[in-house]
């Protein structure tokens, strides 16, 4: 047991000082057995700070720290560091988090905050005297990595890796790379064309000796964890698809870059399928990339009004697509551009709930308005209104910044702006356990933190997979997802947190109810000395504890959350 405890509590610049008397909080446990040293101090993350629990743990001898300030999920590893640092076992460190769960949750009352950090502070007290000195798990691992999916998310992901000298098997499940990338014209900022871009960057993979492309290649099953996953893959053979090579391939980690589907337009929704002049921007893109000539033709017929319809299938009010697919308005803009660049006559009207053209796109919105566009914004709850009559299509629409005065548009074509969905196609997820956000697209561990990194070690995330992006948003989240994977097996080992369930074989009867409570199928049946019981897989536990509480004979413990850290914290909590 501890006996030497030092303890932290941070005003965090006035989040929690503002509605905890973190001075109360200080006296309250000053006394508590083993504390040695309590102090306050205003932001405990400092750097300043850091370096003067340092001396403290030296000064004062101090076997357990313990920091009452923001979340875990900020500092938990920077105060593990400072304590290793010390010479400590940093998994012997305890944090209590009396901002998130004090402060902010209670400030309207400032005492019933106070009263309940001194609890929470008092139970990490309780906890740090039984804290015992862990060390990570040790595993061998592969060095080679996968990258599933050949966009510009993959493409760039697979590069990065393999100028770091490591192995690389990109694998494309259609016939050629690039995405939907490879199926656009100019770009904007660089009037690159996507096939050219594509094209470039895959004469760049070709000239790798590490990187091997198999196209035309699903991914059916994985198993094994972070530093030896077992993929096994399908190739199509062409000209006969349904003659398929099953191969097997060993990496350490895995980076998921398998892209995003294009929203499709309901029959009748803006009159989409019912009116021959309505189109979608992916359509009508292809359309003014392929046409020639100095008029633009559609269905035979001279084109010179356009009207965009924004947010379609983003932003919705009714309907799951509720978010903003951020490129949308930039590639809607840049094609109007385009469009009056390449063809006579073009008068471009864009109807808008708000245009958003962030950084250096703004440059676009700015090109538009100088070249004469209209833009007209139109509530949430009253869209445009398009009609179909003697082979004319009008539309309208209240402009809100005019008092919601209504207009009539006569329009030779309508084209709705169409926004990202997730892939339609989620087998990838489902085959890695994918956790997915309330937009249903890949989730990452944290968007600040830990941005491409997923609750399933050794499984990275990059590009739009994760969410709506544009070319170099994409590319950024590559080179991250990329360099993540290749820091976490780029030695040949895999270290892993030691927080982990532990299994009492003398007590196990195997029931099975932990494998069923398991999310991460890191239970396992084992037969030993005859004996069939429960064992844990170390490189795949989470130490979520989901195992612990439906175990009838009590066989399991959480290392590092024992029975008696876990009662001391509470008795502790309810003094």
């Amino acid at each position: 047991m501890k006996k030497n405890l030092g303890v932290y509590i941070c005003h965090c610049g006035g989040n929690i000082s503002d509605y905890v008397d973190v001075e109360k909080v200080r006296q309250a446990i000053e006394h508590e057995e083993g504390v040695v040293l309590a102090k306050t101090t205003m932001f405990a993350c400092s750097d300043s700070n850091q370096k003067e629990m340092v001396e403290d743990i030296h000064q004062y001898q101090l076997d357990g720290v313990i920091v009452a300030s923001c979340s875990p999920k900020l500092h938990l590893v920077t105060f593990r560091n400072v304590t290793e640092t010390a010479g400590l076992n940093k998994y012997t460190y305890v944090h209590a988090n009396i901002r998130e769960q004090a402060s902010w949750a209670h400030s309207d009352d400032k005492e019933g905050a106070t009263e309940k950090a001194i609890r929470l502070v008092r139970a990490a007290i309780s906890k740090s005297r039984y804290a015992e000195a862990l060390y990570p798990n040790k595993f061998e691992a592969e060095k080679a990595i996968a990258v599933i999916g050949a966009g510009m998310a993959g493409m760039k992901a697979a590069l990065s890796i393999a100028e770091k000298n490591m192995s690389v098997v990109l694998i494309e499940k259609e016939n050629t790379v690039g995405g939907h990338v490879a199926e656009w014209g100019s770009l904007f900022m660089t009037n690159e064309k996507g096939s050219e871009l594509v094209q470039r960057i895959h004469n760049d993979l070709l000239q790798h000796e590490n990187i091997s492309i198999l196209t035309g290649t699903e991914v059916v099953s994985s198993k094994g964890s972070i530093g030896n996953f077992t993929l096994t893959l399908q190739k199509k053979h062409q000209p006969v698809d349904n003659l398929r090579e099953t191969m097997e391939i060993n990496v350490g980690s895995v980076v998921i870059a398998t892209g995003f589907d294009h929203y499709i337009p309901q029959r009748g929704e803006f009159s989409y399928l019912n009116n021959e002049n309505v189109i979608s921007l992916p359509d009508f893109k292809k359309l003014t990339d392929q046409s020639t000539g100095k008029t633009l033709l559609y269905n035979g017929k001279e084109i010179h009004d356009i009207a965009y319809i924004y947010c379609v299938g983003s932003r919705q009010s009714e309907g799951e697509n509720k978010y903003c697919s951020r490129f949308c308005c930039i590639s809607t803009i840049h094609t109007a551009i385009e469009t009056k660049k390449k063809f006579k006559g073009i008068r471009n009207f864009h109807l808008h709930r708000g245009i958003r053209t962030y950084g250096k796109q703004e440059l676009l919105y700015d090109e538009a308005l100088q070249n004469g566009d209209i833009f007209i914004q139109f509530h949430d709850d009253f869209p445009p209104e398009v009609s179909f009559k003697n082979k004319k299509t009008s539309l309208k629409v209240k402009d809100l910044l005019f008092s919601d005065k209504e207009l009539l548009l006569d329009a030779d074509l309508v084209v709705l702006v169409t926004g990202m969905l997730p892939r339609i196609d989620q087998s990838i997820g489902q085959l890695f356990k994918l956790p997915k956000g309330r937009d249903n697209f890949y989730n990452e561990i944290h968007m600040k933190l830990r941005p491409v990194e997923t609750v399933i070690d050794g499984i990275t995330l990059a590009g739009t997979c994760q969410g709506p992006k544009n070319i170099s948003e994409s590319v950024n989240s590559a080179l991250s997802a990329a360099t993540k994977a290749f820091s976490s097996i780029s030695n040949g080992l895999v270290e892993t947190e030691p927080i982990v369930a532990e299994i009492n074989g003398n007590s196990c009867v195997w029931c099975g109810e932990c494998l069923k409570a398991c999310p991460f199928e890191a239970i396992e049946q084992k037969e030993i000395d005859g004996k069939i019981i429960a064992v844990v897989n170390k490189s795949v536990c989470k130490g979520c504890g989901m195992c612990a509480p439906v175990c009838v004979p009590n066989a399991i413990d959480l290392i590092g959350y024992s029975d008696k850290e876990i009662f001391s914290m509470i008795d502790a909590l309810v003094q």
